[in-house]
C-alpha cells in the first residue's frame, strides 16, 4: 500500500534552499552544501538515496521546484528523478500550482493540480503500490505536513548553518503534529531521521 513520504533535505537551522533561490540559481546562494550527501556522501548515503529511488511510485513537487527543473539550465532529457537517468527511474510528477505553464521543456511526464490533496491523490492512483514522494520545494513540503496527509517524514539532516533562504517550517504559527522517530541513519555529510506521522 502506498505511503506518502514528505522527503526533503534541511540545514540545521530549517533551511532546505540558500537566500537567493530561482531559476538558474536552485538551491540558492550556498544551498549545495545541503545536498552534499547525494553527490559526495558514503556508501550509507547512497543506499538511503538508492532505496528512496527503489520505492518511488510518482512524485509530487511545487511549482517554484518545476520552474528550476523545467528551466533551459534545469534538469537534461535524460534526467529521471533527482539523479538517476530516466532509463532508470522516471515516475510521473505532479506540479502543484493554480498556474500551469502553457507549454514544458520536458514534455508530458509532469502533470498540474490545484491542490496539495488533489496533488496527493492523483499520485497514489499512479503510484501502482509504491511511495509518493513529496520532494520539495519548502512550501509544498510543509504544506502536505500541515493538512494532514502526509504518513512518513524523512529529513537529510546537513551539518551546515545557511542563516537564511526557503525555510522548511514557516517562522509563524503553524498546525502542530506528533512524530515517531522510525529510523535514523547517521554519516558525515548527514543525518537520515525518518518519522512516522502519529496520526
Amino acid at each position: 500500500m502506498s505511503q506518502v513520504v514528505v522527503d526533503i533535505s534541511v540545514s540545521l537551522d530549517g533551511y532546505v534552499t540558500g537566500p537567493n533561490a530561482g531559476i538558474g540559481n536552485g538551491l540558492g546562494d550556498g544551498g549545495e552544501a545541503v545536498h552534499d550527501w547525494v553527490f559526495h556522501g558514503t556508501d550509507a548515503d547512497r543506499a538511503v538515496l538508492d532505496a528512496a529511488f527503489e520505492s518511488t511510485g510518482a512524485v509530487v513537487q511545487g511549482r517554484n521546484l518545476f520552474d528550476v527543473i523545467d528551466a533551459p539550465d534545469g534538469w537534461s532529457d535524460e534526467m529521471g528523478y533527482g539523479a538517476k537517468p530516466t532509463g532508470e527511474i522516471n515516475p510521473p510528477v505532479f506540479v502543484v500550482t493554480h498556474t500551469p505553464p502553457a507549454k514544458t521543456r520536458l514534455g508530458d511526464r509532469f502533470r498540474f493540480v490545484g491542490s496539495p490533496a488533489e496533488a496527493i491523490a492523483q499520485a497514489t492512483e499512479v503510484a501502482g503500490g509504491k511511495d509518493v514522494y513529496v520532494m520539495g520545494g519548502g512550501q509544498i513540503c510543509h504544506a502536505v505536513l500541515a493538512e494532514g496527509l502526509a504518513d512518513v517524514l524523512r529529513l537529510h539532516l546537513a551539518p551546515v548553518v545557511l542563516g537564511g533562504g526557503t525555510r522548511l517550517f514557516p517562522a509563524e504559527a503553524a498546525p502542530a503534529y506528533a512524530l515517531e522517530l522510525i529510523e535514523a541513519v547517521s554519516t558525515p555529510a548527514a543525518q537520515h531521521l525518518t518519522y512516522r506521522m502519529v496520526k
